[in-house]
């Protein structure tokens, strides 16, 4: 009865959340609904057993993508005027494509429904007395599929450094900082004592 209610509940939240997400006015807030949305999804994956999969929602998607989102939505100079009439100019292939994908959920659930994949065939989390689905998926990441990760890791690698290299030009009129001079600098290279005369201030 707990996990129907749980299950319920992140659903309802989900959907309200993307609702939300789509018809707030504001850019941010839309993002701010995205980030619920992820984290009840997370939510959701918890209940039918991928831990996994729920991690890399929060961590990935809110605590990477949905913030890159944020960011660039707060620096961006967005036109609110501009944004409805795109709306509007839009909203009759929105709703196509709306009961497009609606038509194709309730193919999905009858065809799901009337294969016979019901509650005696459904599979819901690691089995009885296996390993977690976390421990499983470690295990075969890092003994049959160990090159490939250190591979996709190399790649991963090249393209950082590639990306500092590429950035990291030599400009002029940048002063740069020397540690080694700033350390030798004694107390009284740094001060000095002046007795201005009144009415006239400080020569630097």
């Amino acid at each position: 009865m707990m996990q129907i209610f749980a299950f319920y509940l992140f659903a309802s939240i989900v959907i309200a959340s993307g609702a939300f997400c789509i018809f707030a006015r504001n850019p941010v807030h839309s993002v701010l609904w995205l980030i619920l949305a992820f984290f009840n999804a997370a939510g959701l994956m918890l209940l039918v057993g991928a831990e996994f999969i729920a991690a890399l929602l929060v961590i990935v998607y809110v605590g990477a993508v949905a913030v890159l989102f944020l960011f660039v939505v707060m620096m961006l100079d967005i036109d609110f005027a501009e944004l409805r009439a795109g709306f509007m100019k839009n909203l009759p292939l929105g709703l196509l494509l709306a009961l497009v994908l609606l038509a194709e959920i309730i193919f999905g659930i009858g065809a799901w429904s009337a294969g016979g994949m019901g509650e005696a065939t459904a599979v819901v989390g690691p089995p009885a007395g296996g390993p977690s689905n976390i421990e499983a998926l470690g295990t075969l990441l890092y003994t049959k599929y160990v090159f490939i990760f250190e591979a996709a890791g190399l790649v991963l690698l090249v393209a950082m450094v590639g990306a500092i290299v590429l950035t990291n030009r030599k400009r002029g009129g940048v002063r740069i900082q020397n540690i080694q001079e700033q350390v030798a600098r004694r107390p009284q290279d740094a001060t000095r004592n002046e007795q201005p005369e009144v009415g006239k201030g400080v020569e630097l």
